[in-house]
């Protein structure tokens, strides 16, 4: 499927085994930002690197270690881990940040802490990947809803339920921003506090001409549609034995791809079940 990157099929045996955690982009999102925010016309590899470098850069450039520090992260890929993975069977994360366009859009605009973190919040929970075309109709189930209920208001409304965020803030009057919208415990499941599901990193240091910015690390369901589609559809071609051949000429047996599928599947039902 073009709208995952490769290394979610071709690294999901690792996931489950030896990684620590698979931060996934999808190609079709990347692709719409340059498009429909970057307002680039012709499209190119080097566009779509551009934006994941972007991303990137807006998660893993220096944040200081604690509120009021002026000492940066020592270890930020274990601080990541620590923050966002708090279970082994829970390894998928992905990457949102905002603002993101053009130079010459930029020039022309402001934006306020309030502002951007209402439109991150919602990006989350209806599992927008850019600002443009945010769904404002989902919402969090409501506190005290049985499980059963929750279940099928997530599935009527697309509520992307999270195990654990981190908000990344850089910029002006870092400091003042209010990030109480993603310490509802109704954006997480139950098995985990907001107290240790959320966490922010801070620095005044702006990011790529941006007065301010915040980008947003989760591990959530929003790789569940997609995931499932992958499962599907891989599942079709082995039962038609398509280029399976090409497989096991290199010493590959059909257990292998059964062995991965089982693993896939089970990644995403533990992700469905949350």
């Amino acid at each position: 499927m073009a709208s995952i990157h490769a290394s979610v099929k071709n690294k999901v045996l690792e996931t489950t085994g030896h990684m620590d955690a698979l931060l996934v982009h999808e190609n079709d999102a990347l692709h719409k930002i340059c498009a429909k925010l970057m307002n680039i016309k012709q499209i190119s590899f080097s566009n779509i690197n551009q934006v994941l470098a972007h991303q990137l850069g807006s998660v893993f450039q220096p944040t200081y270690s604690v509120e009021g520090s002026c000492h940066y992260r020592r270890n930020p890929l274990g601080d990541l881990m620590e923050n966002l993975v708090p279970h082994p069977e829970f390894k998928m994360l992905g990457i949102r940040n905002i603002p993101q366009m053009s130079e010459n859009s930029l020039a022309y605009s402001t934006f306020t802490w309030a502002g951007l973190l209402k439109h991150l919040r919602q990006m989350l929970i209806s599992n927008s990947k850019m600002e443009e075309g945010i769904d404002w109709q989902v919402r969090p189930p409501l506190p005290g809803l049985p499980t059963l209920g929750k279940a099928s208001l997530n599935r009527g409304l697309h509520f992307n339920m999270s195990i654990a965020n981190l908000v990344i803030l850089r910029g002006k009057d870092v400091h003042s921003a209010d990030l109480g919208g993603f310490k509802d415990s109704a954006l997480y499941t139950s098995w985990l506090e907001p107290i240790n599901a959320f966490n922010a990193w801070k620095t005044h240091r702006a990011f790529s001409k941006y007065e301010k910015s915040a980008a947003l690390v989760s591990n959530s369901q929003f790789l569940l549609k997609p995931l499932d589609t992958i499962v599907g559809k891989a599942w079709n071609m082995f039962a038609s034995k398509a280029y399976i051949h090409q497989y096991t000429k290199f010493g590959m047996e059909e257990e292998d791809f059964l062995d991965s599928f089982t693993l896939l599947e089970q990644v995403v039902a533990s992700y469905c079940n949350l």
